[in-house]
């Protein structure tokens, strides 16, 4: 049975540390994109691959990462994550060519696959033994993973305006070291027995990566050219293997009953299109402000600091605080219905456009779109399920999250380069393609705030309270 760590407070600042820093990791080179781009000689529709390099890897893994955490124990394998993200990021540092670039994000997505969900379940084992603190716990782990992707454009800016781009990964080798010397005040947990299918983890992980590339190459080589089409059909094919895979080993990693849980469906896939409109939205706002605009490199990170405080703030006082009174529902619906219009506002941004009338507004209002809907959907997703299903409900919601981010930015940057945004130098046309992007991003969101509104089940009752607690291991303090 599990006691109550009289440290978990001090545990919770680690864990809220790693997931600001593992979210943090999918955005902190995004205002160093350009300057890789000239040292690395990777073209205006290949940059993407640095941003989904990671995150194809993280969202494919995150399920293998749950069931390692619930066998292995969650502690040693968010020590192992920890490694391994260090590891990723003297690789991706020391980078000199494209692809061994790639590879190093790679490396750290596999790290941060392991990391997240083993956080999540030493959260749930700290704070189960009081439901308003756990209620608490949540709001501040939750807040900072978007707090972690909007900060990590304005570090960037630091980094790259002066040092250069290389230390966008050379900081998460201290901060990892340092997490890693603080892990002694997280609970221990005993390893139990049970099987691993790794089968499963590489079938899923190779059919998303496939059907990303596929969506990354179609504008060059045509939508319906044999090439893309041969792609997206074994895409399908390895998706299709995994659901299989799951259907017929003895302890698939993840069984397949699990979607009968109720809310588990449409939480996610509210969570997939506000990963698919919230990712491209910042990617693509700081390239209008770098390439556009013609800010630097911490100038563009600075002017998007106003949405992480507006994150912050409401993530932490207000939303969970909406959620007691509202339940989870209202507010995922309003959210991803609020941010669609913060979208559409930002696809009237001109290319003479200023920050304080044409950035900073609409920006903000997305902020709030994404601050009232990303801790309800994840709450949702996680309420209904079965105690000893918190780490895989914490997987499925986190790469449901993931995939969205990645799909929505292939196919977004698809979008944006069949408009003009790859005409670096003409401003009107690259300001027409990010325009199109951000449109078709509101699109995402709006089809999600609608769905959720239509489809899911209300239940006041799904609050921060009402998330599952792991049982079954035992805990140390």
């Amino acid at each position: 049975m599990s006691t109550v760590n009289p440290r978990r407070w001090w545990a919770l600042v680690v864990l809220a540390a790693a997931q600001f820093m593992v979210i943090m990791d999918t955005s902190i080179i995004g205002v160093a994109l350009p300057e890789m781009q000239k040292d690395l000689g990777f073209t205006q529709g290949e940059l993407q691959w640095v941003f989904n390099a990671y995150v194809i890897v993280f969202g494919g893994l995150l399920l293998l990462g749950g069931r390692l955490s619930d066998l292995v124990g969650a502690r040693r394998i968010f020590v192992t994550g920890w490694a391994v993200m260090i590891a990723g990021s003297v690789l991706a540092a020391a980078a000199q060519t494209a692809w061994v670039e790639i590879a190093g994000r790679a490396v750290q997505g596999v790290g941060g696959a392991l990391i997240a969900p083993s956080a999540m379940t030493l959260l749930m084992m700290l704070f189960m033994h009081d439901p308003k603190e756990l209620g608490k716990a949540m709001a501040l782990y939750g807040a900072a993973a978007p707090a972690g992707g909007t900060a990590g454009v304005f570090l960037g800016g630091v980094f790259t305006e002066w040092a250069t781009w290389q230390w966008v990964f050379v900081i998460y080798v201290p901060i990892g070291l340092a997490t890693l010397a603080a892990t002694k005040l997280l609970p221990n947990v005993e390893s139990r027995r049970g099987s691993v299918d790794v089968l499963g983890a590489v079938a899923v992980t190779a059919g998303l990566a496939l059907a990303v590339f596929a969506v990354v190459r179609a504008p060059e080589v045509g939508w319906g050219a044999t090439a893309t089409v041969l792609e997206l059909a074994g895409a399908v094919a390895l998706l299709v293997l995994f659901l299989v895979i799951q259907k017929s080993v003895r302890e698939p990693l993840m069984p397949l009953g699990v979607w009968r849980v109720p809310r588990l469906g449409s939480a996610n896939l509210a969570m997939t299109l506000l990963g698919a409109a919230w990712i491209p939205m910042w990617y693509f706002l700081n390239l209008y402000l770098q390439q556009v605009l013609g800010y630097g490199a911490f100038a563009s990170g600075a002017a998007l600091l106003p949405m992480t405080v507006l994150l912050m703030i409401f993530m932490t006082a207000v939303t969970a605080r909406l959620m007691r009174r509202f339940g989870a529902k209202p507010l995922i619906g309003a959210g991803l219905l609020v941010l669609a219009a913060g979208l559409v506002w930002l696809a009237a941004v001109p290319p003479t456009g200023t920050f304080l009338v044409d950035v900073l507004p609409a920006s903000l209002v997305a902020a709030l779109g994404m601050s009232l809907a990303y801790i309800p959907a994840m709450i949702a997703a996680m309420s209904g399920a079965p105690q000893e299903q918190a780490g895989l409900a914490s997987g499925i919601v986190n790469t449901t999250y993931n995939v969205g981010s990645a799909l929505g930015l292939a196919a977004l940057t698809a979008v944006a380069m069949s408009q003009g945004a790859d005409q670096l130098g003409n401003l009107p046309r690259l300001t027409d393609g990010f325009s199109a992007a951000f449109i078709g991003a509101a699109v995402l969101a709006a089809v999600g705030g609608v769905v959720t509104l239509l489809v899911m089940k209300g239940d006041k009752a799904v609050t921060a309270e009402a998330a599952p607690a792991p049982q079954g291991e035992k805990v140390s303090a």
